[in-house]
């Protein structure tokens, strides 16, 4: 798996990134949205460069222009509820592209620190043949990726894949690209070395639905 981590190069999506962490900005709910659209639609833009691309001819009020143009059928797909931001990020970018979404969610077993990802509601068009972009803002062990593009399999084989992240642990990071087929590729904005024996990345910005959306009653 081809990994692209944004932070390598200093950018506009430190700033953004630096406030999604920051305890006291983050009590802005709108701010916090934001952000997490405003990095899905930076990474959405570095994303495209790698996209298949045709010429075409514009008609201008004073006469035509060839262009290269978007030439990838493109479903983009989200793990509700925190990837909705995000969501919107990238469909602000790829406005043509067709939509799937998907309920995954940790369910907690007897011992806290151990949980299996149960996936639930899930809408999705055909994915043959297609470019398929799966975005969950915070790539943690990387089991949600992976359960997610597993329930997607029976929509059909898309011609490739693409994960988007906001925030991900190094060691999640290693799970999907032993999980993943070679030519996958993943959009990230950083990537922090640790992961917690609850399995949060650290230092992280929290739980990103909450802090969206806000805070959830347990079941």
């Amino acid at each position: 798996m081809k990994v692209h981590n944004i932070s390598t190069n200093n950018s506009i999506i430190n700033t953004f990134i630096s406030e999604l962490r920051d305890i006291s900005i983050q009590k802005d709910r709108l701010r916090f949205r934001r952000n997490i659209e405003r990095i899905g639609e930076v990474l959405g833009y570095e994303l495209s460069k790698s996209l298949n691309y045709k010429t075409s001819n514009v008609s201008t009020p004073l006469g035509e222009c060839s262009v290269n143009l978007l030439d990838d059928d493109i479903v983009l797909c989200s793990i509700l509820r925190a990837g909705v931001p995000l969501h919107n990020g990238l469909l602000n970018y790829f406005d043509a592209a067709d939509n799937a979404f998907i309920s995954a969610y940790r369910h907690h077993q007897e011992n806290p620190e151990s949980f299996d990802i149960v996936v639930e509601y899930l809408a999705c068009p055909n994915l043959e043949g297609k470019t398929l972009i799966l975005a969950d803002p915070m790539l943690a062990t990387g089991q949600s990726m992976l359960a997610t593009y597993k329930a997607l399999l029976p929509f059909g084989k898309p011609k490739s894949l693409h994960l988007v992240s906001v925030i991900g642990a190094q060691k999640g990071v290693d799970f999907i690209s032993d999980a993943f087929d070679a030519d996958t590729q993943l959009w990230i904005g950083t990537i922090d070395k640790e992961l917690n024996s609850k399995g949060y990345i650290v230092p992280g910005l929290g739980d990103a639905g909450d802090l969206a959306f806000g805070e959830k009653l347990q079941n």
